[in-house]
């Protein structure tokens, strides 16, 4: 996976640049890939820059995501910064990251992968099966809208976008009862304080990826290369590998509902996956194991059959 070369060191007079989004929670990314290698190869945070580049996505607050564009809308704008040489790495979410990686750049570091789970946020407390009949609940995540109409169509779901403290505001003003968050993300913002009830993956799958921090290079570039290999976590990257190529199969993105989660028990890999017609009118599973050298494989097969059961047109409300 990566050149066998030994790392260029980051200095201050030469940092390590670090592009990244600019919400709470991709900063903290950001930082705790820098606190990775910097206590890999005992380096100061002086040998590092934190970069933040403005994606689409974070730039238009006020349409739903499918309005603006289909793969890409957070990460286009920092591949382009990779490419040109203004940022040396690339720090991802990975559930928002498309399956391929624009010519000359590669994804082949993933950190440790925290809770995968979503979590029901509600400031009266309580979880799904406490609101009642015509609630209205926020998601800017078509997986999540599908998910919560295909177990409560009685619900109201509103567009619900922003990072975790302006969904909590709206929550506050009264917008909407409930959301979803990612317990990952409440983790690493350590907002411990934050309402929240963590949905087990039997009742709500989570999206392909949801929890793993990715890290994007140029192609060529070994050093950094040598860098980011110290900081890999493997399993991570068998189950993402699983989970991803469930994706690709499925021509699938962050725009799709699709969900899965692949976990790893001695030799084997299980992966569930779940696929939905955006209205929640029909709702689409699996659920194999296999071994994990077959990580990848398994995921390929698995969309082929899921295709092959939902037929042209699927992710298109019922009519």
């Amino acid at each position: 996976m990566f050149p066998d070369l030994s790392p260029v060191t980051p200095t201050p007079a030469s940092p390590l640049r670090i592009g990244t989004r600019g919400s709470p929670l991709a900063l903290a990314q950001a930082h705790e890939t820098r606190d990775r290698i910097a206590v890999a190869f005992g380096l100061e945070p002086e040998a590092f820059e934190i970069v933040v580049i403005r994606t689409t996505g974070d730039a238009v607050q006020d349409r739903p995501l499918k309005e603006i564009g289909g793969k890409g809308l957070f990460t286009k704008e920092i591949e382009e910064a990779l490419l040109s040489g203004a940022i040396d790495i690339a720090v991802h979410s990975m559930k928002d990251m498309p399956v391929d990686q624009p010519a000359g750049l590669v994804l082949d570091c993933l950190l440790p992968r925290e809770d995968p789970r979503d979590a029901f946020v509600s400031l009266g407390g309580g979880g799904l099966g406490d609101l009642a009949a015509g609630a209205v609940v926020g998601t800017s995540s078509i997986r999540r809208r599908a998910q919560l109409l295909a177990r409560r169509p009685d619900l109201e779901v509103v567009e619900f976008r922003g990072n975790v403290q302006t969904r909590m505001r709206k929550l506050a003003e009264g917008v909407a009862e409930a959301t979803f968050l990612a317990v990952a993300g409440l983790n690493r913002l350590g907002l411990s304080d934050v309402p929240r009830l963590a949905i087990a993956p039997e009742d709500m799958l989570p999206a392909v990826a949801q929890g793993a921090i990715g890290i994007e290079r140029r192609i060529d570039d070994a050093a950094t290369a040598g860098l980011l290999e110290a900081i890999h976590d493997g399993t991570t990257g068998t189950r993402l590998g699983a989970e991803r190529s469930l994706l690709a199969g499925l021509d699938g993105s962050c725009q799709t509902p699709i969900a899965g989660l692949a976990e790893i028990h001695g030799g084997e890999i299980r992966l569930r996956a779940e696929i939905l017609r955006p209205d929640g009118s029909e709702v689409l599973s699996d659920d194999r194991t296999a071994p994990v050298a077959e990580a990848e494989a398994l995921g390929a097969a698995m969309a082929r059959d899921l295709r092959q059961r939902a037929g042209p047109g699927f992710f298109e409300d019922a009519a």
